[in-house]
Parts: structure tokens; C-alpha cells; sequence
């Protein structure tokens, strides 16, 4: 959504580097930039001219010509003042105190709202709480059905005593606001604590969806009022959340198609002109791409210095810990790292969702976004088919499959020979970097596992060529012995605790801390 916005402040920050100091015409020159930039990126004009304000007025301050590194200070301030103008801090929706809490949905049709509903009540259950949806717009086509559905594949009860219209020229049957009314007083019967109403949209905002959505808020008394809006809909988000906000006074915002191509101006616009937070953001078409708003972690999203804290929840929330300490345990213990052990290490990355979407999570993702882009997700598909058209013992002892088992694993999993043999290659290569690391001396070019990265590469070169092993069956043994001691003391010796040393716009894809051996079976 933000990457042309994220390329473009990026490019103007790399111009401040190595500066050890910021005359005015820097300061102009850059807030000129970023001026464009947000403009480009359909962000209104008002908060645009705010921004810019602020962040000129900082930067000739004190605590720039007073930093050390007044090139980083100013990164620091558009931060700050992004994080300020995307609402401030974290807003969780209100529980009610005593009954249900109500949740009304509205906004412009074909926002995805009826969607929407589904993702909020999948992630509300998921919290513990047993929501319920209302079904209150009979006047869409098929809206009534479509509801009923998400319901479905959320496992949400859904509150739908009237059809609604079927096609364009049916006039819609029921009365929207009393099923409204009954949907809460069923949720109440029900004992549902969480109540969803899902309220009609319009192609435009005219003066009968205002005055139907007022008697619904009226009549149910919502504990949150969430405005529906289009990420991509550019710079008439403000115009329409203003309309929204003066007819059913909403309490919060949420963003949905955020995964989209456009500039993404709304998010920007809508919290700073309304004063209305934003509170949720739809990321995908799945009902789990689905997220609370976090303004500083999207103003670090905009900066391309990555969004780890979201990464690291995403991986508590779906890591099985069994698998995590049985795999602790094996590589504790010295024990070889099999195939079946890349298999079920494969299906914990799986269970985290796309791993596009978790590495452009990654500070610096933005220099390989094209990479990332062009990176197949089937690629997962193929090597673990690969895996699976194995036997047993050929997952354990992988040394054991020649040129017939290789030409019958790749039949049955529908690739070519050289697919398996790469595979097999990869896997021999971690096998290595498994066992060295499990000694101790870490994985070069690693961070925080050891190694420098660039120093073995350095000092291959001048080192000493391999002798010849002896003829005699005991001396070579004894040479076997000592080449191994040599080793483990070499390994031993390796330093520990390499930090990653780079800016964010240096980084480099294969410091990415993966679960063991994953990268290399993908071979990226």
C-alpha cells in the first residue's frame, strides 16, 4: 500500500547521510521532498501542510544541531510526527460494562463491510469473546446471503430474520432498524457478548442511508461506531469520513483493501482531520488478514524500518511450542537434522501465513521488494512435495537415495530430477551448518548465531592445503581423529554475538533469521 510513499522518504533520507551538520537549505530541501512525497501519496492537503510544519519547525530546533547524527534525528522526527498524525497510540475497542457490546459497521458500499464483519468477528473470538452478526442491510442484492456465508467461515452465528433484496429492482422487505433491535435482545437471549451489525452502504452518500444509519445508532445505542473505509479510495476519504462523522458520529476507523496498489493518502488523512482513530486494518482477502492499527508500527511500516513486534506475535500466536522445545531438545543434544525435522519445521512457517508478507515485515524489505514480489509461495508447495514423496527411511538417511529412488521421488512429486538433486544438495549443505553450530561455533554471516560473516571467505585463500591421507588403514584413522579434534577446537574458537551493523537501507536478505536450515531447502 505505502510503497511508492516508502520509497520516496527512503531516497530522501539517504541524501541526509553523513552530514555532520544541517544547514536551513538541507532542512528546506528535504521537508520540500516530503512535502511531495505525501502529496503524491494522496494524502490531503491540510495534513500535508500540518506535517510538513511540524517537521521543518523540529528540525531547525535544538535537538537537531545538537545530535550526534542530525541526518538520523531527522528520520526520528517524521517518525514521530507520522505516528502522531496516524492517531498516537493504540485504540482498542470499549467493552461494555454490563450486556453485550455493540459494534455498528458503517460506510460506503462496496468498502467491505459485509466482509469485514466476518474478520472482526473471527478475531473477537479468537480473544475469547462469542460474537454474533446482525444482518442489517436488506436493501443490497444478495447482501443478507453473503453475510450469512463470512458468518460461516468464521463460525459466527448470524441474526438474519429477513432475506433482504435478492436483485436490483426488488424493493427490500423488513424493517432494518427493528432487526436491529431483535438482533441485540437475541444476543442478549443468547448470552453473546460481542453483537455485530452489519448496516447498508450506498455508491455515494446521500441523506437516506444518513438517516437510516442514524435510526439504527439511535435505537441500538452502539458501544463503538466503526467507519468501513477504503484504503484506495484517495483523496475524497476525507470528504466522506466527515460526512460519516457528522451523520452517525463514528467512534473509530477502519481500514480496509489495505493490501492494495494505491497510495494509501486515507490512512494518513482520515485520523488527523476527523480526530477519530483508526483502529483496525483489513491486510488481505483471507478472513485472517485482519489486524489491530498500531500507529507506530505502521509510521515504521511507511519508514521501511520494519514491524518485528507484529512478526513476533504473529509467530507466538501460531508457533507450536511442543515442536519449538523438541526441536531445542534435538539440537541440545547433537542429534542430526532430518528431513522430517525440515517438515515439521516448514509447516510452523506455513501456519504464520505468507512468508512474502513476513519478510517485507523485515527492516529494509523495500531494496528487495522486487525479489520479494517475484518470490513464488508454491516454491514451499514443491519442496515439500519433494519431502513427502520420500520413504521413512530415506527422510532420516538421505545418503541412501541413487539415481532410480531420485528419478521415482521426483515422479511422484511432479518435479524434475534436478529439483530433488538440488533439494538433497541444500539439505547436506545445512546438515553441516547444523552440526557446526550445535558445537558451538555459531553460523557465519548469521546474526546473534555466531560468526563474522565475511572472515572465512577472507581466509580461504591462504589456507593451508588438505594432505593427503595416509595408505595405512591405523595412521589414517589417527590423521581422521586428529583432523576432527582440529575441527571442534576451530569451531570452538569462533566469536559469538555478531550484531546485525547495518542502516536499514543496507539489508540483506540472508541475515534473516529463519528456523534452522529453512533457507537454505528454499535455496534463497
Amino acid at each position: 500500500m505505502f510503497n511508492s510513499l516508502s520509497d520516496r522518504l527512503t531516497a530522501t533520507f539517504k541524501n541526509l547521510r553523513g552530514k555532520g551538520r544541517l544547514t536551513e537549505a538541507d532542512v528546506d530541501a528535504t521537508v520540500r521532498e516530503i512535502r511531495r512525497a505525501l502529496l503524491d501519496a494522496d494524502v490531503a492537503v491540510p495534513v500535508v501542510r500540518e506535517f510538513t510544519g511540524q517537521v521543518r519547525e523540529r528540525a531547525l530546533g535544538a535537538e537537531v544541531s545538537a545530535a550526534l547524527n542530525p541526518g538520523q534525528q531527522i528520520v526520528k522526527i517524521v517518525n514521530e510526527e507520522l505516528v502522531e498524525i496516524l492517531g498516537g497510540e493504540t485504540r482498542r475497542i470499549r467493552l461494555a460494562k454490563t450486556g453485550p457490546t455493540i459494534i455498528m459497521l458503517a460506510g460506503l458500499q462496496g468498502a467491505g463491510k459485509t466482509t469485514l464483519a466476518g474478520k472482526l468477528s473471527k478475531w473477537l473470538k479468537s480473544q475469547g469473546h462469542s460474537p454474533i452478526l446482525v444482518a442489517c442491510d436488506l436493501q443490497r442484492p444478495n447482501a443478507v446471503t453473503q453475510l450469512q456465508v463470512v458468518g460461516q467461515r468464521a463460525g459466527v452465528p448470524v441474526f438474519a430474520p429477513h432475506p433482504g433484496a435478492t436483485s436490483e429492482l426488488e424493493h427490500p422487505a423488513g424493517d432494518p432498524v427493528a432487526v436491529a433491535r431483535a438482533g441485540v435482545e437475541e444476543a442478549r437471549q443468547k448470552l453473546h457478548d460481542v453483537v455485530i451489525v452489519d448496516t447498508a452502504g450506498r455508491l455515494g452518500v446521500d441523506a437516506d442511508m444518513m438517516e437510516q444509519a442514524r435510526q439504527i445508532r439511535k435505537a441500538i445505542v452502539p458501544n463503538e461506531v466503526l467507519f468501513v473505509i477504503d484504503a484506495m479510495i484517495g483523496q475524497d476519504a476525507v470528504n466522506t469520513a466527515m460526512a460519516f462523522d457528522e451523520g452517525v458520529n463514528f467512534t473509530g476507523v477502519v481500514l480496509s483493501k489495505l493490501d492494495g496498489d494505491a497510495r494509501g493518502g486515507a490512512a494518513l488523512s482520515v485520523a488527523s482531520v476527523t480526530g477519530k482513530p483508526v483502529m483496525f486494518a483489513s491486510t488481505g482477502e483471507g478472513l485472517d488478514d485482519f489486524e489491530l492499527f498500531h500507529p507506530d508500527r505502521m509510521a515504521s511500516r511507511i519508514l521501511d524500518m520494519g514491524d518485528i513486534l507484529t512478526l513476533i506475535e504473529q509467530a507466538e500466536k501460531s508457533w507450536d511450542k511442543e515442536e519449538a522445545a523438541r526441536m531445542a531438545k534435538k539440537f541440545a543434544d547433537q542429534e542430526d537434522f532430518t528431513l522430517d525435522d525440515f517438515l515439521a519445521q516448514m509447516q510452523q512457517i506455513r501456519n504464520m501465513g505468507s512468508m512474502k508478507k513476513m519478510l517485507m515485515m523485515m527492516p529494509g524489505a523495500q531494496n528487495i521488494r522486487q525479489q520479494l514480489e517475484q518470490f513464488d509461495e508454491r516454491e514451499i508447495d514443491r519442496v515439500e512435495a519433494i519431502v513427502r514423496s520420500m520413504t521413512p527411511h530415506e527422510r532420516l538417511a538421505p545418503k541412501i537415495i541413487n539415481g532410480s529412488r531420485r528419478a521415482r521421488i521426483a515422479k511422484g512429486s511432479g518435479v524434475h530430477v534436478s529439483e530433488v538433486n538440488g533439494l538433497l544438495e541444500r539439505f547436506a549443505q545445512a546438515q553441516k551448518m547444523m552440526k557446526k553450530m550445535a558445537q558451538g561455533g555459531g553460523m557465519p554471516g548469521m546474526p546473534g548465531m555466531g560468526g563474522g560473516g565475511g572472515g572465512a571467505r577472507k581466509g580461504a585463500k591462504n589456507a593451508p592445503k588438505k594432505k593427503a591421507r595416509s595408505g595405512n588403514p591405523a595412521k589414517a584413522a589417527q590423521e581422521l581423529r586428529e583432523a576432527e579434534a582440529r575441527r571442534a577446537n576451530a569451531a570452538k574458537a569462533l566469536p559469538t554475538g555478531a550484531s546485525f551493523g547495518q542502516q536499514s537501507g543496507d539489508f540483506d536478505p540472508s541475515q534473516l533469521n529463519l528456523p534452522k536450515g529453512f533457507d537454505k531447502f528454499l535455496g534463497k
